[in-house]
């Protein structure tokens, strides 16, 4: 199978778009209607009991911003006409390219409208926007046409042509927050389309699977080039593979992703532009990864010596292959670094390392790890729309700290956010709506398919307390505190009675759905069954005050339940509630511990968290992102020991055994066989993951988590309608780049 940017990717499913409701009640009927299934809420604008953000110390301001800086140029000409026009690109091309061949058929209720790669013509002219066009009159940069590749990708835009110009301006968390940079920069080789139902070209140009399987060979761009203007070809990739993947040091465990049947894969160069990976057995599962976040690229993955590429004109001098021990041992000395490891990873760090190239759309130009992250145009990159306006339009986007969920709401209801897409919380809807007039922006709501936005995650292979240990592995323990917890009430106030209670299991959204019965899977508040259970089990010893006690003999048995503050969803409350339920249920106590993202992922890694609260995105599709739908890896909180072990190929962490080692299995055979096949050994897994509950659910199959759009009426080309994924990085899979600033009203 080839794919030379004219053949369409092999996954194909229908998506379900709902119009927006005029009232919450009316927005009830629709859901109804359609079983829940796609939650594109709407209308909370009537519901009078709404949670409005409390008041607090007032935060720092977001950026300053003119949401139309920029100028119209005339025709050939640069000249600016006035400070609240955007600039709009030249119509430089003799008329817009055919679109390629569309993807999904329509759904009954409504089509995703989103960007078209466009593989069957490209513009002949090309223009820029009018700051990099200054850079080119006063020597500073080269023409357009010189810094973009012989073959472009070329974006058919949302819904029209651009205006050049504008500061974007989001809010962020911090360090942790580091998806949020990386879901907006798509930085993949192959990528997306916006509903998620087809791989279509990216960097590369285009693929072809051969060998029945064992070889994908990917095409890339002759004479694309790195954000400071060096050559980007099959050495930068080479290099990754051979100096960062390969070298013990950087990488002494080997990805999965990399391996099939137990053997790690192969890369070798053909030529300049082109690249194959070798494999033993059929690895037909490769391309969607590749697609996803489980590779990813450079940008996101750099920071780890992982990434497909790596700049090798820039890095090899952080590199002892390349670099005499004398200046490599005085780089680390003088950066204060422990090893050269850890200078390498900096230094191949583009969120922190200023001087570290990009082939992202954005280039960093202020550090993460600072109050306010700063991204500006590539001047290099490789995109244009159909009249050859080189993307992206946006100049650049500033990221503002906020130091918790509060804050990003308070800022985002007082209109201090042209497009904030994360951190938005479900509770604030009726408040967003309320404001829509006065601070205007339109509320906006994108539907997601996994199955829980707050997932109760128990660690399979936790052992630092062999009491814990014992019920925390058990699975009628973990069933009897899933019949314990009443989802209702968290749906109706965390949720405003909008989400879905149920499982784990993924929404009708999912080639891997498993039926309306999945949902309800152990998910039906039943205390007198739930009790029954425990009480079987051997918990049938209480205290005076009917708290269950530890058969161990010292004294209660406390479940502990790490979450994250400054997140997606109020995980904190949503534990607390639910522990209260299950001291009130079930008379087992609860100590909710809050933490910061970067700390719980460290602790998590060390196999130190019992139970931890997140949403289990990406489950909907767990081939192209399974940590949070089997032990893959040390992020995986059903047991990040078990993954280590299935990273390293048993030669870390512990081995599992059972119903886990079974799913590690099937998604291993999973990679290697047909897309239909795949669903079918996929559906065989998931069946395993209800059944299990590793992962309790409460509410989900609804926007709460990255889908609840706060969009100023001066932004164009968001689409109405975007799937959410993780795998496809949302909102990258709405192509930011092509996002522009509207003359202001």
């Amino acid at each position: 199978m080839a794919y030379n940017d004219q053949t369409e990717g092999t996954t194909n499913r229908e998506h379900t778009a709902v119009s927006t409701p005029t009232s919450r009640r009316a927005f009830l009927r629709s859901a109804a209607m359609l079983g829940g299934s796609a939650l594109l809420m709407a209308a909370c604008g009537q519901a009078t009991q709404a949670p409005a953000p409390t008041a607090g110390a007032a935060a720092p301001a977001a950026a300053a911003n003119t949401p139309a800086a920029g100028a119209t140029p005339a025709a050939g000409a640069g000249a600016t006409v006035g400070a609240t026009a955007a600039a709009k690109p030249a119509a430089t091309a003799a008329g817009a390219a055919a679109p390629a061949a569309t993807a999904a058929k329509p759904a009954a209720s409504g089509a995703i409208k989103g960007v078209e790669i466009i593989t069957d013509k490209k513009p002949t002219k090309f223009a820029e926007a009018p700051m990099l066009a200054d850079l080119v009159k006063a020597g500073k940069l080269p023409p357009v046409e010189k810094r973009l590749p012989e073959d472009v990708l070329v974006y058919k835009p949302v819904d029209e042509i651009g205006k050049y110009g504008g500061n974007w301006r989001m809010a962020f968390t911090g360090v942790g927050d580091a998806q949020n940079l990386e879901r907006h920069m798509h930085d993949h080789l192959v990528y997306w389309d916006t509903g998620i139902t087809k791989v279509v070209p990216n960097i590369a140009k285009g693929w072809e699977v051969k060998d029945d399987g064992k070889t994908i060979t990917f095409m890339l761009r002759k004479g694309m080039k790195w954000s400071d203007g060096e050559p980007f070809n099959a050495d930068d990739i080479m290099f990754w593979y051979e100096d960062l993947y390969l070298n013990e040091e950087l990488n002494p465990s080997k990805a999965a992703f990399m391996a099939i049947g137990g053997k790690q894969g192969k890369v070798e160069k053909v030529d300049d532009t082109t690249i194959s990976f070798k494999f033993d057995s059929p690895y037909y599962a490769f391309l969607q990864s590749m697609a996803s976040l489980d590779i990813a690229g450079h940008l996101t993955n750099g920071k780890n010596a992982m990434g497909i590429w790596s700049p090798k004109h820039y890095m090899k001098q952080f590199h002892p292959k390349y670099a005499s021990k004398e200046d490599l041992d005085k780089k680390v000395a003088d950066g204060k670094f422990k090893s050269w490891v850890d200078l390498f990873k900096f230094k191949n760090n583009c969120e922190q390392n200023l001087d570290c190239p990009t082939t992202a759309p954005f280039k960093v130009t202020s550090a993460i790890n600072t109050s306010q992250m700063v991204v500006e145009r590539n001047p290099y990159y490789f995109g244009v729309d159909t009249e050859g306006n080189q993307l992206p339009y946006i100049d650049k986007i500033t990221f503002t700290l906020a130091e918790n969920l509060e804050v990003v709401n308070l800022r985002a209801v007082a209109g201090e956010y042209d497009l904030q897409i994360r951190h938005i919380d479900i509770a604030k809807v009726p408040v967003f709506k309320q404001n829509e007039q006065k601070q205007d922006y339109t509320v906006g709501f994108w539907p997601w398919q996994h199955g829980t936005d707050a997932g109760f995650f128990f660690n399979q292979s936790f052992n630092a307390d062999p009491e814990i240990q014992k019920w925390i592995t058990n699975k009628d323990f973990r069933i009897a505190l899933s019949l314990g917890t009443d989802r209702e009430q968290l749906n109706q106030v965390f949720w405003l009675g909008l989400g879905e209670p149920g499982s784990n299991a993924p929404g009708p959204g999912s080639p891997y759905y498993l039926g309306p019965e999945s949902r309800k899977q152990y998910a039906t508040l039943d205390v007198k069954q739930a009790n029954a259970m425990l009480d079987k089990m051997g918990l049938d010893k209480k205290d005076s005050a009917g708290i269950r006690q530890r058969t161990d003999g010292k004294g209660p048995l406390v479940l502990e339940i790490t979450t994250v503050g400054a997140a997606f969803v109020n995980w904190t409350g949503i534990a607390q509630m639910v522990g209260d339920q299950w001291g009130k249920n079930l008379g087992i106590k609860v100590d909710v511990k809050q933490t910061e993202r970067t700390l719980r992922e460290t602790r998590l890694a060390n196999n130190e968290l019992s139970i931890s609260v997140w949403s289990n995105d990406g489950s909907d599709n767990p081939f192209t992102y399974p940590p949070h739908a089997m032990a893959y890896n040390q992020a995986s909180g059903i047991g990040p020991d078990f993954g280590k072990w299935f990273q390293s190929g048993g030669k870390q962490g512990q081995k599992p055994e059972g119903d886990i080692a079974k799913q590690q299995e099937l998604f291993s055979q999973g990679k290697g066989v047909s897309d239909e096949q795949r669903i079918a050994i996929g559906k065989e897994f998931m069946k395993l993951y209800v059944d299990n509950v590793w992962v309790m659910g409460t509410v989900g199959i609804s926007p709460a988590l990255l889908g609840i759009v706060i969009k100023k009426n001066y932004m164009g080309n968001v689409p109405e309608i975007v799937v959410g994924s993780t795998p496809g990085q949302t909102p990258g899979n709405a192509r930011p780049e092509q996002f522009y600033f509207k003359t202001k009203q």
